[in-house]
């Protein structure tokens, strides 16, 4: 401290003891709020005196705090794009602002060396949103070769004979059961785990490792689980009886084709600028995963019509579609992913994807409006 600095700071401290002695002499009864003031007054012109006479080492530190949190990770966490189906986050509220940190560099596990992330183009993205569904994206659905119709199953089935269909004046066993249990509250209903028909598969459970069901020809190299094909052609019937013409479309598919599938998915979106993780998050709302697809254990049908041959939401407000949202559980179908139980199942709404269940367990899942993990918390044992 120079004489200057010296000097200044002995004069405030000297005017203050002044002044309060001069007000102590004429209110001695207040003369302890003079002290306090004296104390008070000396000790905050000392604290900003510090600062005065240290203001330049003061601001570097200033600077360098300022630096090491704007430079910090940790200061701002970047947001990930984890999307979910429980995700608010929508593909239009995604944009190339909002991804920066995609263009950071990462460090690659295999040689420790620094990988470059392209930008996210949002025009890619967005066009990769196009197809909900794989087969979309693929064309595989509008291929007639991949399409079987009434008559074309029908006609397959006069030359296969490993199955046999039922006549419309049968009744199916689901329906016999049915009826003996027509007292039975709905409370009492169960079923087991180990009943083929309403196995749970999804992202949570894989299809087993020893699950094994026989394959059955619908038409051409279209294949299903061999026990479905009935109840699926007396579900074809009676739609066709009501003027709706139903087309069969991408039923079992190999863990190979799915893989596929998946992995053109993920493509595309990386090819937008995505990570791989990113990617993945995002392909998994519209392509199951490979090994918990329902297509691979053949109880899974995509459906559309002669009129509406695309496999998108709009499906739904055709007369097909609402067809069988409102039938299909009385052939022991179910509207596998329904509108507002994307939080549940993982996969957003698809009013072409049908999932074989058996009459009873459709029946109880189509009545409460529920999906097929509801059911199975409710009345699997």
């Amino acid at each position: 401290m120079n004489a200057s600095n010296l000097q200044m700071k002995l004069t405030f401290k000297n005017k203050v003891i002044s002044t309060v002695s001069k007000f102590n002499r004429k209110h001695k009864a207040l003369s302890f709020l003079g002290i306090a003031y004296a104390l008070l007054a000396i000790t905050v012109y000392n604290i900003l005196f510090c600062f005065y006479r240290n203001a330049k080492r003061h601001i570097c530190l200033a600077c360098i705090l300022l630096f090491f949190v704007f430079s910090s990770s940790f200061s701002y966490p970047a947001m990930s794009l984890n999307i979910s189906f429980a995700s608010d986050m929508s593909i239009e509220d995604y944009t190339a602002e909002d991804s920066q940190d995609l263009s950071e560099t990462e460090v690659a596990e295999s040689d420790a060396e620094l990988a470059v992330v392209n930008d996210v183009d949002a025009a890619l993205i967005e066009e990769a949103m196009d197809s909900v569904n794989p087969d979309v994206a693929e064309a595989e659905h509008t291929d007639p070769e991949k399409q079987a119709s009434l008559s074309e199953i029908l006609e397959n089935t006069a030359e296969n004979a490993s199955f046999e269909t039922i006549s419309d004046n049968e009744v199916r066993s689901d329906d016999a059961a049915e009826d003996s249990s027509q007292f039975e509250t709905e409370e009492e209903k169960s079923f087991d785990s180990s009943e083929w028909n309403i196995i749970l598969v999804n992202k949570q459970h894989p299809i087993p490792e020893d699950y094994e069901f026989p394959l059955g020809v619908i038409s051409g190299s279209m294949r299903c689980d061999e026990r479905i094909i009935s109840p699926l052609l007396d579900m074809l019937r009676a739609a066709s009886a009501d003027g709706v013409s139903l087309i069969i479309c991408s039923p079992y598919r190999d863990l190979d084709r799915q893989t596929m599938l998946f992995d053109n998915k993920i493509d595309r979106y990386m090819t937008g600028g995505m990570s791989y993780m990113e990617a993945y998050n995002l392909a998994s709302q519209a392509v199951t995963v490979p090994g918990s697809s329902e297509h691979q254990i053949g109880l899974a049908i995509d459906i559309i019509s002669d009129s509406y041959s695309n496999l998108d939401e709009g499906f739904g407000n055709t007369s097909a579609g609402k067809w069988l949202h409102d039938n299909s559980y009385k052939y022991g179908f179910i509207l596998r992913y329904p509108e507002g139980k994307e939080k549940i199942t993982s996969i957003e709404y698809e009013p072409w994807h049908f999932r074989y269940v058996g009459v009873d367990a459709a029946t109880i899942i189509y009545e409460n409006d529920i999906c097929l993990e509801e059911f199975w918390n409710t009345y699997v044992k």
